[in-house]
């Protein structure tokens, strides 16, 4: 059984604070963004059950920035989070009424999802067969994994400091080996890693409930948190396609300077839920090279007849900080807000199309 279910196997947590230094890093140093400007791309989900057909439209709706489509409308394992425990070594799960749970060994349910992922990538590998260029993936970060899946007795993987280690340690593991085979199946892709990240800031802020209801996890600290997350985002570019890994997170509170810290090349959020009390920490990040996904575009009920309107949220953040409005079309990819999943399919097209008429107002007329 893997060293996650032995106490006395386990390595010392890392000291508060320890960020692991990254491959490639140097001081002062900005990396170029891995996205053109007037970039639009997706979050990653969206409806439909046709893989075939979700990884054609999307290399047709955004082709400066694709992603690997994902399709929860299928059932369990093609969620956020069975995705992600796909690529896990050693670590099988089972899909339990309360979710998903690490079990002793590999069972029906794993086998499903597993399934449904090689056949994501085998659609995807013939739908963008010659392709060059940028190709974002997405998969649940170490924390929204630790705060989600649960232990053998039904306590979160996050109320267990060393379990929560060893999932991260074996994501990292999981996520490099998963990169390098889409490297060669997609030989002309340079790969943008995504980690989603729901749950962090519930908890960093103590708002995660224990199994009962009754009581909340231990609010998880800064320094173990950008730790974990830089150990995660540094085995992802350590894989030679991979040109740049960030953080997205689609709740409010996104700790954008924490991510910062941990070394994200880019982080994605919300753009309808930026509070003022962001804006420092917004244009910090930004000074420091950080690109910026912005979910401007809503996935129901939005009025997608004027881009202008759309790009305004950004356009009004842009002139709060003071840069340049040239640069508001190099830095910012414009997203969906979270939610596509749910949309038509015909919507989710539409949306996908209007995030790129969105993303060449803020090149070309962006005040």
């Amino acid at each position: 059984m893997s060293k996650l279910w032995s106490a006395a196997e386990r390595a010392p947590v890392p000291a508060e604070g320890a960020v692991p230094s990254r491959a490639g890093d140097e001081p002062g140093a900005q990396p170029a963004l891995p996205w053109p400007p007037g970039c639009a791309t997706g979050v990653g989900s969206l409806p439909g059950l046709d893989p075939d057909e979700a990884a054609r439209y999307v290399l047709g709706e955004v082709p400066d920035l694709p992603f690997l489509p994902e399709l929860p409308g299928r059932g369990a394992g093609a969620d956020l989070i069975g995705r992600a425990c796909t690529v896990l070594p050693d670590l099988p799960v089972d899909l339990q009424p309360s979710g998903w749970r690490l079990v002793p060994r590999p069972g029906m349910d794993l086998r499903r999802a597993r399934d449904l992922m090689a056949r994501d990538l085998d659609a995807f590998t013939e739908a963008a067969a010659g392709y060059s260029g940028p190709l974002k993936i997405a998969i649940a970060g170490p924390w929204t994994l630790a705060a989600t899946v649960e232990l053998p007795r039904g306590h979160r993987v996050l109320s267990d400091q060393g379990a929560a280690r060893d999932l991260g340690e074996a994501l990292a593991e999981g996520l490099a080996a998963h990169l390098t085979d889409l490297s060669r199946r997609v030989p002309g892709a340079r790969l943008v890693v995504q980690l989603d990240e729901p749950s962090l800031p519930a908890a960093l802020a103590g708002h995660l409930r224990t199994p009962s209801g009754f009581s909340v996890l231990p609010a998880l600290e800064e320094g173990p948190a950008a730790a974990r997350l830089a150990a995660v985002l540094g085995a992802a570019e350590a894989v030679g396609a991979v040109i740049a890994a960030g953080v997205h997170c689609c709740a409010p509170g996104v700790p954008i300077d924490l991510l910062r810290t941990a070394g994200a090349r880019f982080v994605g959020l919300d753009a309808t839920l930026l509070t003022r009390s962001q804006d420092d920490a917004v244009g910090e990040a930004v000074e420091a090279g950080v690109g910026l996904m912005l979910g401007l575009v809503p996935t129901s009920g939005a009025d997608l007849s004027d881009p202008r309107r759309t790009v305004a949220v950004a356009v009004d953040l842009w002139r709060r900080l003071g840069f340049p409005p040239e640069r508001l079309g190099e830095v910012v990819a414009v997203t969906p807000t979270c939610g596509l999943a749910n949309a038509r399919l015909d919507d989710a097209r539409a949306v996908l199309r209007h995030c790129r008429q969105a993303a060449r107002v803020l090149v070309e007329s962006p005040e």
